[in-house]
């Protein structure tokens, strides 16, 4: 008898359990959307590696080794900074549309369950690294307007400063849970706000604020080594593909369109710079198709889960007329980016924030919006203000971090530095033997 009233027991129990598991449903992890957003962000990280080689081949053979190190130690500065706090800055539970809470401070709560708020089908820590490996490539592009003169310890600092100050907040307005240009109902698929207008500007106000080369305008400043350029432009080409595809956060078909129209972008802006180079000066030169490549990338990113191939063509072939000519103008207006990051991050970004205002569309992504072509003229509004706050905000507080560590540590190399080369002055190596 007691043996059947023990069965009755747990068949009962085994019946309740089975209806609160039913009642309670618990996220699942889908191993197929999980494995494309490991994959993705092993692409991303490889571009940082692929930019240090596109921005060392761009500087004189003296400095080769110093620009190399500016982007690869970004590798490990900003991992130990998302970690410790900046993923709760930037993602955390929302304060006033403005930033993330500390609640995650040191990925506390950021476990291996989905959260539905970011990645509904992919572990939380999957999201996190996916999202570090953006945090860490944003501020590397900067380096590239401040090239051949920045101390190396004051950009370790500056490192540290401006993911806190700048990437983080921004990132929390457009992809947090409750950032106010998210609610805004602003577009950026895969970071034109976050990362390229925003180092694009920064770099703008570093040009400023850090000066000139030594010797700029008055002697030959040509890169030295364009085959590694090149091969850094093609490892953009393909991590990018895990940049904006990895974006969908799934492996379905919204990844499949970002993949698709990332690749489209770029060959239409590599095609375009290098005719319009090609019509003013004459030659179709090698660093002008790598750099039309990157301004395809950079103008597609935000706009790459919400258009069609078609849309992207345009995308592409605009932004890069559109960088080619930004480029030729800092001559013109007395300013030293040394590797042309305002011409492409700067103003590639802001272009493909404001075409994703043009050229969106609902039947791609229905999460997202239709653009001014389909109707939706409000769109277009919304995107040209975010445009404008990011550049304001990014702008201003990269002015008022370079000041404070200009007074503090000083930002340029010795002149004596500058005319041996970072190379020696800054790590005690040489980029090449012979």
């Amino acid at each position: 008898m007691k043996v059947f009233l023990l069965l009755f027991l747990f068949m009962g129990l085994f019946i309740a359990g089975s209806a609160l598991a039913e009642a309670v449903e618990v996220p699942k992890v889908d191993s197929g959307d999980t494995s494309w957003i490991l994959i993705s962000s092993a692409l991303v990280m490889l571009m940082t590696p692929g930019l240090a080689l596109f921005y060392g081949g761009m500087v004189r053979s003296k400095n080769v080794l110093g620009t190399i190190m500016q982007s690869f130690i970004a590798l490990g500065v900003i991992t130990i900074q998302w970690v410790l706090y900046g993923y709760s800055l930037a993602f955390g539970p929302d304060i006033g549309g403005v930033i993330g809470s500390l609640d995650w401070i040191g990925l506390r709560g950021v476990g291996l369950d989905p959260f539905p708020d970011y990645s509904a089908t992919i572990p939380h820590q999957a999201f996190m690294i996916f999202q570090m490996m953006f945090a860490i490539i944003t501020p590397a592009l900067i380096t590239g307007a401040f090239a051949e003169r920045f101390k190396f310890k004051t950009y370790l600092v500056f490192l540290v400063l401006w993911a806190t100050f700048v990437y983080d907040p921004l990132a929390h307005w457009v992809w947090g849970g409750g950032g106010w240009i998210r609610n805004l109902g602003a577009l950026d698929f895969a970071g034109g706000l976050v990362v390229h207008v925003s180092s694009g500007i920064a770099a703008l106000a570093a040009t400023l604020v850090v000066g000139k080369r030594k010797g700029y305008g008055d002697e030959p400043m040509p890169p030295h080594n364009l085959t590694i350029t090149l091969l850094g432009a093609a490892l953009l080409w393909f991590g990018w593909f895990g940049f904006n595809g990895g974006s969908a956060v799934t492996s379905g078909s919204l990844a499949t369109n970002a993949f698709v129209v990332t690749h489209i972008s770029t060959a239409a802006a590599a095609l375009s710079w290098m005719i319009a180079e090609w019509a003013c000066r004459g030659n179709p030169t090698v660093l002008g198709a790598a750099s039309g490549a990157v301004a395809g990338l950079v103008a597609i990113t935000p706009a790459s889960g919400f258009v069609g191939p078609i849309s992207a063509i345009i995308i592409g072939l605009v932004g890069g007329v559109l960088c080619y000519y930004a480029i030729t103008l800092k001559s013109r207006l007395g300013y030293d980016d040394s590797l042309d990051v305002v011409g492409v991050h700067g103003v590639g970004g802001t272009w493909g924030a404001l075409a994703t205002g043009l050229f969106a569309c609902k039947a791609i992504n229905s999460a997202g919006n239709d653009g001014f072509l389909y109707g939706n003229f409000s769109l277009i509004g919304i995107q040209g203000l975010s445009v404008v706050s990011a550049w304001i905000y990014s702008f201003v507080v990269t002015w008022i971090i370079l000041k404070i560590l200009d007074w503090t540590m000083g930002l340029r190399v010795p002149e004596e530095h500058e005319i041996n080369g970072l190379d020696l002055s800054q790590h005690g190596e040489a980029g090449y033997s012979f």
